[in-house]
């Protein structure tokens, strides 16, 4: 099996290579026959990766040990699941996933423009082509998935197989483990589509939006994955990692915002360049943008110069990946540079109070967000780089930044639909802004007659009304005329007034789930949490809740040796329900984890954490009481049904 793996990898390398020659000098001499062969190359490249990764993955399924790699990541008694997520779980399985995944992508794009857009495919194969050959020069050269494990034995060096291998990280040992790695790579991968046809168009020098309307799903594709690849990462810090929280500025979760951050703004910057012809160099330098930063955040997972739970060891790799970047970055600029005059614009921006000028405002927030998510992460390396010692940059500085940045962009989020295109009268400002100002001011003055001060709390619960009044708003007048007009009633209005403009409505729907996502966070200023060794029968008291151990338990699996406390929760004289919260020690990577127990409502979370035995022979327990948590997982939700809408053909053409 290693040999087939070997086999397949050194096989794609020279494919790889004839399919850019051939690609690149088709579209340059327009000759067929060479396009044709790129495609070739394309559809062969992808055959022969996925059979490196179906390999890789049976190797982890029949415990074959002989492999180093999978020696190093799994063991005979971890689940079968686990067995499968494996693959992905070190730095050679998860290249190899990713150029997996790109491969296919690559498979996907040539498939569907087999017949649309011939001048533009030579060059957007040979594109993916060069992405692939470069993390198959990571495979061959820096980090090979098919490496033998071998025994030195003085000075000999022979093949070794272990009757068991050193487990898997139990961190990784978690469902959400089995989805999240590959949401987010589908997210990270898929960016690649957008830029590859955005840099044809620029060789070809194709005028307008035509690049657009073509990777226009593709980019929704690769931001709903991502998306959704992020919100699951933060759900599994919250459920495994046992600290309270699900967001901690860590770099590697730095690492996958800033992409989609300017991701976002490149999603809703493309609408002025589609209907009015403008910022057409910004555009292309979004999605250069975006491209790059995901690259750059498998950069610095994978480098070993930043800490963080989520990294890779350090590695060697980081050099292919900062050169690979530095050349790619400075080939796409100079191409942007020679093709400017294919960039023009040709309206101007009317007036400030208009949607276009609101996009341009939320294009602005959300790149001076990325800046500071950037520098933040960064700011360490070049500090030790200049001063010789490494300055840490926690949460309090990315949270005194961003949380103003966040509400204003929150705020303009409500703006959007209520100026229309062009330019908006004074008159219809004031009338479109009443209802939805009067809301938000109601609810921030019943929260501070509340006795609620935490003034980012209140500001950002009363734009979330402004938002949400400002969308029903579009909502209801849509429908009410369709009532009027054809006389539907409000159900069928309201699915017809969004099948009529998915993209639009499905838009305003992720809205509604961003607001959701911004009343979870907004929670968090009163979180609470208390510490205490406790015997069995003997409670602690947070908030309303009355945490009380009736048990400690032990014992041991095949897998891990375990520590249990059995907790009851009342709240007054009701008996809410027991908790199992645990503590484990995993056999084979000798490496311990906390099992949390999660008391979930709409209104807040008890989280109960075992965080170790205590001296006295107790169980010490960690509990968090964080507020409106839940809104926050339904908020992603919400942003993946909408995004899913988008999706949708319109029943019919809207041309406005």
């Amino acid at each position: 099996m290693l040999e087939l793996g070997s086999v397949a990898l050194m096989t794609l390398y020279p494919v790889c290579l004839f399919g850019i020659i051939a690609s690149f000098l088709g579209g340059y001499q327009k000759n067929p026959r060479f396009v044709r062969a790129g495609e070739r190359a394309v559809l062969f490249s992808c055959i022969l990766v996925v059979l490196a990764t179906a390999v890789l993955s049976i190797q982890f399924l029949q415990d074959d040990f002989s492999n180093a790699y999978v020696a190093s990541h799994s063991n005979v008694d971890l689940h079968t699941i686990y067995k499968f997520t494996a693959l992905w779980s070190g730095q050679e399985g998860s290249l190899l996933f990713w150029n997996c995944l790109l491969a296919m992508y690559a498979f996907a794009a040539v498939v569907s423009q087999r017949n649309r857009n011939r001048d533009l495919m030579p060059y957007v194969n040979g594109i993916l082509l060069v992405s692939i050959f470069f993390f198959t020069t990571l495979h061959l050269f820096v980090v090979n998935p098919f490496r033998p494990l071998m025994l030195e034995q003085g000075t000999v060096l022979s093949t070794f197989t272990p009757i068991d291998g050193k487990g898997l990280n139990p961190l990784l040992q978690h469902p959400v483990m089995a989805i999240h790695p590959p949401m987010l790579y589908l997210g990270f991968v898929g960016f690649v589509v957008p830029f590859a046809f955005a840099m044809a168009a620029l060789m070809v020098r194709s005028p307008g939006a035509r690049w657009i309307r073509v990777t226009r799903r593709w980019t929704l594709f690769a931001w709903f994955f991502l998306t959704c690849g992020i919100l699951l990462g933060a759900r599994w810090a919250y459920v495994e990692l046992g600290w309270g929280g699900y967001w901690a500025w860590d770099p590697v979760e730095n690492a996958s915002l800033m992409p989609w951050l300017t991701g976002t703004a490149f999603l809703h910057s493309v609408m002025i360049q589609e209907k009015k012809g403008m910022l057409k160099v910004w555009n292309v330098s979004l999605v250069i943008a975006t491209y790059f930063l995901c690259l750059f955040g498998t950069f610095l997972t994978r480098s070993g110069v930043v800490s963080s739970v989520h990294a890779f060891a350090q590695s060697p790799i980081g050099g292919y990946f900062i050169t690979f970047i530095v050349i790619g970055v400075g080939l796409s600029i100079w191409l942007v540079r020679s093709r400017r005059e294919y960039l023009q614009s040709e309206t101007v921006l009317d007036s400030v109070a208009s949607r276009e000028s609101s996009f341009l405002f939320n294009n602005l927030i959300l790149l001076a967000a990325c800046f500071a998510v950037l520098w933040g992460t960064l700011f360490p390396v070049i500090s030790e780089a200049i001063q010789g010692e490494k300055i840490s940059v926690g949460p309090p500085f990315f949270n005194k930044v961003n949380v103003p940045i966040g509400l204003f962009l929150l705020f303009l989020t409500g703006v959007g639909p209520l100026l229309a295109w062009r330019k908006t009268s004074w008159s219809g400002v004031r009338r479109n802004f009443t209802w939805p100002t009067i809301t938000a001011v109601v609810v921030a003055l019943a929260l501070v007659a509340a006795g609620i001060r935490e003034f980012y709390s209140v500001v950002c619960f009363a734009l979330s009304m402004f938002v949400t009044t400002s969308i029903w708003m579009e909502f209801y007048r849509g429908a009410r005329a369709r009532m009027r007009q054809l006389g539907e009633n409000l159900l069928a209005a309201l699915l017809n007034l969004v099948g009529r403009n998915t993209r639009r409505y499905g838009g305003y729907i992720v809205h509604i789930g961003m607001v959701l996502l911004f009343a979870g966070i907004a929670g968090t200023a009163f979180n609470e949490d208390t510490r205490a060794e406790l015997q069995a029968g003997e409670s602690l008291t947070i908030g309303k809740y009355n945490v009380r151990v009736n048990e400690i338990q032990s014992g041991e699996t095949p897998n891990y040796e375990y520590a249990r406390a059995e907790v009851m929760v009342q709240s007054g004289d009701r008996t809410l329900r027991t908790m199992y919260p645990e503590r484990r020690f995993y056999l084979a990577s000798e490496q311990p984890s906390s099992e949390v127990e999660i008391h979930t409502t709409l209104r807040e979370d008890l989280y109960v954490v075992y965080a170790s035995a205590g001296p006295n022979g107790g169980a010490v327990l960690q509990v968090y009481r964080n507020p409106l948590v839940r809104w926050l997982w339904i908020g992603g939700l919400v942003v993946a049904f909408g995004t899913l809408i988008t999706f949708l053909p319109n029943q019919k053409k809207v041309l406005a």
